[in-house]
């Protein structure tokens, strides 16, 4: 395919897959559970954090998530006790545990007490066409205080060469926003154009199969060369192509 014929096969697999029919079989379905601005960011982080593996079983552990915050995520991560905490104890998901749930906790709360919650956070050093930054700093200021060493693995770091899939995924879900209804859009502050494709097995076989993507690893150097093509497509809203590379890999085994 040429250029203009793949911009058009891909444009059109964005329309076949973005659509509600997406969402029961993703972990975006857990920040939809909730309407309440803060309850929608904080259920998004999460469930995007543990969003590897199988994907029935991260939407599955999403749930048990909520349900262990009462099915009140902000209110859980503004007032909880110790004693609240410790019923987190039993949580695991793959590596992530029970220590790292109520360290993410405490660092919510932090970041939502001191410095004006998430949203704030990652819109206050995003640049013109990348978030990689952001994220940078995010962890910087999530990590701020006290915790174990062994939680910080769960937030990429882009200029760590990461790919930061899972976090790329959550901003996709919290900024964009086309009315049809996958994503949520909720922070105003952050520009579409500024997303970056959440790169994993799927979108990175498919990306390179389609010859727009050529380096073999799916890491940072790898996110920065998808998302120049994928910026040649369509400047203004690049991650969009997310939902045609996941969808051609994961549905249709492309």
């Amino acid at each position: 395919m040429n250029p203009s014929e793949l911009k058009d096969f891909l444009d059109e697999k964005v329309l076949q897959y973005n659509t509600l029919d997406f969402i029961e079989s993703d972990p975006v379905q857990i920040p939809h559970l909730f309407s309440l601005k803060e309850d929608i960011e904080i259920a998004g982080f999460l469930s995007a954090t543990i969003a590897w593996g199988n994907r029935k079983m991260i939407i599955n552990n999403s749930h048990r998530m909520m349900d262990l915050m009462g099915n009140a995520p902000f209110d859980f991560v503004m007032s909880h006790t110790e004693n609240d905490l410790e019923r987190l104890e039993t949580f695991v998901h793959r590596t992530f545990n029970g220590i790292d749930f109520a360290s993410f906790i405490r660092s919510l709360q932090h970041i939502y007490t001191n410095h004006g919650g998430l949203e704030a956070v990652f819109s206050k050093h995003q640049e013109t066409h990348s978030m990689q930054k952001s994220i940078h700093e995010f962890k910087k200021i999530f990590f701020e205080i006290p915790h174990q060493y062994r939680t910080q693995k769960h937030i990429s770091d882009p200029l760590n060469n990461s790919a930061a899939k899972r976090i790329n995924m959550y901003l996709r879900w919290m900024i964009r926003q086309d009315n049809k209804g996958v994503d949520l859009g909720i922070w105003k502050s952050i520009s579409t154009a500024s997303l970056s494709c959440p790169l994993d097995v799927h979108s990175g076989n498919v990306a390179r199969k389609l010859a727009i993507l050529t380096r073999k690893q799916n890491d940072g150097k790898a996110l920065s060369e998808l998302d120049l093509k994928l910026r040649e497509f369509d400047a203004k809203d690049p991650v969009k192509y997310d939902f045609a590379l996941f969808g051609l890999g994961v549905f249709e085994g492309f």
